[in-house]
């Protein structure tokens, strides 16, 4: 990726992730004082889930501005994986909150019930609004410029939509048995609360072991190469290619290449079209570096 499309990568990212600590900060804080005043257990649960987020968003900004670094003398393959490793620990905070609101939910079923109040469903309904869009404009930018820390914490984003339906459900649930007078009803917010708790541990859980994957050398599948490995195979002099791997490097891409040329070239020939199956391959934006290496091809194949 070339200096001024990752300075532009790096200030989108770099925004996108201060509108989730901004909003994140005023829905915890709002949803916090009407889950005490309402008496909602669920929306207390989603304002702890919402402030987790902050926590997340901030992880977030670290890694990208890490991965933007340039490479040195002991990362010589840049820092793009610090993104993936800020995916890892966002996901391990998602799992953290998911626990915690679990054995809230446990709690509460050994307590005396309190019936939520109305203002409850108002705070739910406007957490579901602004939470969906900041999933899908950091899910957009995401994808976009390939920000695995982005992504996961859009889908932290998401996680927080699936807990405000689910609290909007319980707190409907325990306002109709009060009116009602269905006791069991009443207990819908706890359950709420334990089923968001799941669901928050299930997405936790998904996404970090994505995030490992990549953080693992993960290389390109063949379809995804087709391309890269037809444009190498296309320069004169270049008679095979006997192995190539396209390394995921957090937003980029290392390509590790084998070819095969004639055995009696020179060795300056050799290098002369190995320079020029690097300049190819580097005209695809996502590839940062290509290693090189010649074999000599084995003309009574």
């Amino acid at each position: 990726m070339r200096s001024g499309e990752e300075d532009l990568r790096y200030k989108k990212v770099r925004f996108a992730a201060w509108v989730g600590i901004v909003g994140n900060i005023i829905l915890a804080i709002v949803k916090a004082i009407i889950g005490l005043m309402s008496n909602s257990k669920a929306l207390i649960a989603d304002a702890a889930h919402s402030a987790s987020d902050v926590i997340g968003s901030v992880v977030v900004l670290i890694g990208v501005r890490a991965a933007k670094m340039p490479p040195d003398r002991d990362h010589p393959y840049g820092h793009g994986k610090a993104e993936s490793v800020a995916a890892i620990i966002v996901s391990v905070l998602l799992f953290i909150v998911g626990f915690e609101i679990a054995v809230r939910a446990i709690q509460s079923f050994f307590e005396p019930v309190v019936v939520p109040k109305m203002m409850a469903i108002y705070a739910v309904l406007l957490s579901i609004i602004v939470k969906e869009a900041m999933f899908r404009y950091k899910h957009y930018l995401g994808k976009k410029y390939k920000s695995e820390a982005l992504i996961t914490d859009a889908w932290h984003h998401r996680s927080d939509v699936f807990s405000s339906l689910a609290a909007l459900v319980g707190i409907g649930a325990a306002l109709l048995g009060g009116y009602l007078n269905i006791t069991w009803l009443v207990y819908g917010d706890a359950v709420a609360s334990a089923f968001v708790a799941i669901l928050i541990a299930k997405m936790a859980w998904s996404l970090g072991q994505q995030s490992i994957h990549n953080a693992l050398d993960h290389v390109l599948h063949d379809e995804d190469t087709v391309e890269m490995k037809r444009a190498a195979q296309e320069v004169d002099g270049v008679m095979n290619i006997d192995e190539f791997y396209a390394r995921e490097h957090g937003h980029y891409v290392i390509i590790d290449i084998k070819i095969a040329v004639h055995p009696y070239i020179t060795v300056e020939e050799g290098h002369a079209i190995g320079k020029k199956v690097k300049e190819r391959l580097l005209e695809d934006k996502q590839v940062q570096d290509v290693l090189v290496h010649i074999n000599p091809y084995d003309l009574e194949k």
